[in-house]
């Protein structure tokens, strides 16, 4: 397993990290995602750090909380050998303080986290969304107490606008308070839009990124093919209208570009998918989930070797899009493209 500085922190974190959001699973979403339970969770567990793989990442609207007590439980006796990322801020409850990141918030929900994972601090508390309603200097002083409390060790964001994160590392750095280290982020290779301007952001601020659902919802796991119908079993039926959307004609043509690459490699369309992103900038860790060992094996399977940079090219054309306003002038136009090069 590679391992990588989580953004520009000192914390070494593995290429792959795991997923957490099968374990316990309830309702019509993470149901659909996988039921693992914590005998199932130990078993994956033991796998990833046989890998080398010791990053898990959870969060407390992950069933409820039902994913962080099965983490906590399958990591059980070997607390020193993990990191523990999870994330708050989304709704967990009707009452007027059981959604986003004021200080009572935030406080509550970090010692529901520390319970339900049977910890004394977490690795990576991530905000799983902005709070517009709660000042970004509110929401700051009260993670720096909780990391001079020893509760919290670094803290991150996820799905944050771009000056939404900027505005935060801007006051950050005013007060004296703990910059964000990390961006949990939407990325893959039917999903670029992290590129247009979260990833300049976060090549510039320092801010890692860690990927979540990287085959595309689901999309790039070698099983949807051109004129197809759905394979039995797909996670699809049940929980496309929670994801991002994907035009099917550019879905179809990412997937014959896998194929080409997967008849050369060896490596199958998943792999290739990961192994793509794991050589894109700013990419600290990208998150990898399986309902089972199986799928956890084909998995880790992305490490360990490296596409050509004519593969990358390929998968990078049958991917791209026109950048939106005003993004694209810097990819067309060559005056804007002499002041801004690309990054990837």
């Amino acid at each position: 397993m590679d391992y990588r500085n989580l953004g520009a922190s000192g914390l070494k974190v593995p290429a792959l990290s795991f997923g957490a959001g099968t374990f316990g699973g309830q309702g019509p979403l993470f149901g659909a995602w996988g039921t693992t339970d914590a005998t199932e969770a130990r078993r994956l567990v033991d796998i990833c750090l046989e890998a080398g793989l010791n990053l898990f990442d959870t969060a407390d609207v992950y069933s409820n909380g039902a994913s962080e007590e099965v983490l906590g439980e399958a990591i059980k006796g070997r607390r020193n050998e993990v990191l523990i990322s999870t994330k708050t801020s989304l709704p967990m409850g009707d009452g007027p303080n059981d959604a986003g990141s004021s200080r009572p918030r935030l406080i509550k929900a970090v010692e529901d986290a520390l319970r339900r994972l049977g910890t004394e601090h977490i690795d990576l508390l991530q905000l799983h969304a902005f709070d517009a309603h709660t000042p970004i200097e509110e929401v700051l002083s009260t993670l720096a107490d909780l990391v001079r409390a020893g509760k919290l060790r670094y803290v991150g964001v996820s799905n944050f606008a771009g000056w939404e994160l900027m505005k935060s590392l801007a006051i950050a750095e005013k007060h004296g308070y703990p910059r964000y280290v990390a961006h949990q982020v939407y990325y893959s290779l039917v999903g670029r839009d992290y590129e247009w301007e979260l990833m300049p952001l976060g090549r510039d601020q320092g801010v890692g990124a860690l990927v979540w659902s990287p085959l595309g919802w689901g999309r790039l796991t070698g099983k949807l093919r051109r004129g197809q119908p759905l394979p039995e079993g797909s996670r699809l039926h049940q929980t496309a209208e929670f994801g991002p959307p994907v035009d099917d004609h550019r879905l179809y043509a990412v997937v014959d570009a896998l194929d080409e690459v997967a008849k050369e490699t060896g490596r199958s369309v998943p792999q290739i998918a990961i192994n793509w992103l794991l050589q894109r900038p700013t990419v600290s860790s990208v998150i990898i989930g399986a309902r089972n060992e199986e799928q956890l094996r084909q998995n880790l399977g992305a490490v360990g070797w490296s596409l050509t940079a004519e593969q990358i090219e390929r998968l990078d054309a049958a991917s791209s899009v026109t950048a939106a306003y005003p993004y694209f002038p810097y990819r067309r136009q060559a005056g804007f493209a002499r002041l801004n090069p690309p990054i990837v």
